[in-house]
């Protein structure tokens, strides 16, 4: 009965690990996304605002 018990723990801390090991991977991915997202905002809002500037002056 005790091993069963170990068995069963081994098998949820496996478990665990590997979810937490899949989580990382997709907080990092998701990090570059968000990075690569605000970059592009930012070039949109510098454009915008060239654009909204052409319109000033007219």
């Amino acid at each position: 009965m005790n091993q069963e018990l170990f068995d069963t723990l081994d098998k949820k801390i496996g478990d665990l690990l590997e979810r937490y090991a899949a989580l990382k991977d997709e907080n990092a991915r998701l990090a570059e996304e968000n990075r690569r997202l605000q970059a592009e905002r930012e070039t949109f809002g510098s454009r915008l605002d060239a654009m909204l500037g052409k319109l000033e002056g007219i």
